[in-house]
């Protein structure tokens, strides 16, 4: 895991980048980082999630699109989209979709099959929440690292998101979803005090390539 900590970015709010043989993004919003990836995932249709002007930053002509058929309007070129409950293989990197939705509000609804994501990249399982509050289908994934919200309003508080980390498990967790729109380093302080008795939990400074 120390060498995984190495490879992974935060590049704010959501928005992930995995520097593994293949790179890997999830969600770009208000990026400064321009490092191309071979493979975007994109976890619903709002547009701090979104983003073709962020895409545009960092698509290079082969690289792939993974989304729900919502955001998969916004593009064209190389674009997959899946569904939760699919399992696809792109870029030599398996790509396993779960669902992410709201369980006490309406910000995501489950009917509109959100997503959240669990790549499989250089031997380590990654879990990306997406915008998601604690929900079942927690407890039937693996992952060995977790990107879990913790900003609450639109998703998960803090103190749900430990609640969600104790479900899953994971080797390591790294705490998103604020700082830009809602929730601020607190809540991500809040996160790793309740946990780091249990597992290892970094908070991550925002990457600026």
């Amino acid at each position: 895991l120390k060498e995984a900590i190495k490879k992974i970015h935060w590049l704010g709010h959501d928005s992930m980048r995995i520097d593994g043989n293949t790179v890997v993004l999830f969600d770009p919003f208000q990026i400064s980082a321009t490092k191309p990836a071979d493979l975007i995932l994109i976890s619903h249709d709002h547009y701090d999630h979104c983003s073709p002007e962020d895409v545009a930053k960092i698509r290079g002509k082969d690289t792939v699109i993974v989304t729900d058929a919502s955001s998969a309007r916004k593009f064209k070129g190389e674009v997959r989209i899946v569904a939760p409950g699919d399992r696809i293989q792109v870029k030599g990197v398996d790509v396993e979709v779960w669902p992410a939705y709201n369980t006490d509000k309406e910000f995501h609804p489950k009917r509109a099959g959100m997503l959240s994501f669990v790549v499989t990249l250089d031997g380590v399982r990654y879990y990306h929440a997406g915008d998601t509050d604690l929900i079942p289908e927690m407890s039937e994934l693996k992952a060995d690292v977790a990107f879990l919200p913790v900003s609450g309003t639109y998703v998960m508080t803090a103190e749900e998101a430990v609640q969600a980390a104790r479900v899953l498990k994971p080797k390591l967790v790294i705490p998103m979803h604020y700082g830009e729109i809602v929730g601020d380093e607190a809540d991500a302080q809040r996160f790793r005090d309740a946990l780091e008795q249990e597992m290892e939990v970094v908070i991550l400074a925002r990457k600026v390539d």
